[in-house]
Formats: structure tokens, C-alpha cells, sequence
């Protein structure tokens, strides 16, 4: 087992925290991303269904439940597009 001298025990220990810190910033920011993503859609899809019952009066379980489930394509982050049936 090689010694290790308390300076660089000081060295190892500051970049465990640097990186350590940098991981966290990251894993927050990308969260950050994740979330603000998710309640698009889910705004998105409330904005739908007030306008459809808006105009449709009340709507069938069915239709709720066919607009709840995802239809877009989550090949980028926060893209919203549909898929296109003639690809």
C-alpha cells in the first residue's frame, strides 16, 4: 500500500468535493429540466380538455382518458410534436 502525505490527502479530499458538488449541480439542473418538461405537457393537456369542454360541453371517460395517455414522440427534451403517421 503506497503512504499518502497529508498534502495530498488534502488535494484527493478537495477534488472529492468539487466533484461531488458538480454531480449534485447537475443532477438538480437536469431534474430542474425533467420537471418543468413534464408540467408542460401536463398544461398543455388541461388547456385541451378546457377548450374541448368548452366547446363539446362534458366529455365521455373515454375521451379524458384518451387524452391522458402521451401520443408525442420524447425524442428531445421538452419536444412536444406529433408523431407523423406518413413516416
Amino acid at each position: 500500500m503506497e503512504w499518502i502525505s497529508p498534502l495530498e490527502q488534502s488535494f484527493i479530499d478537495k477534488g472529492w468535493r468539487k466533484g461531488m458538488e458538480q454531480g449534485m449541480e447537475q443532477g438538480m439542473e437536469r431534474g430542474r429540466e425533467q420537471g418543468l418538461a413534464l408540467g408542460r405537457k401536463e398544461g398543455a393537456l388541461a388547456l385541451l380538455e378546457r377548450q374541448l369542454t368548452r366547446r363539446f360541453g362534458a366529455l365521455p371517460k373515454t375521451t379524458r382518458s384518451k387524452l391522458r395517455k402521451p401520443r408525442w414522440s420524447n425524442s428531445k427534451p421538452g419536444a412536444m410534436r406529433y408523431r407523423s403517421r406518413n413516416r
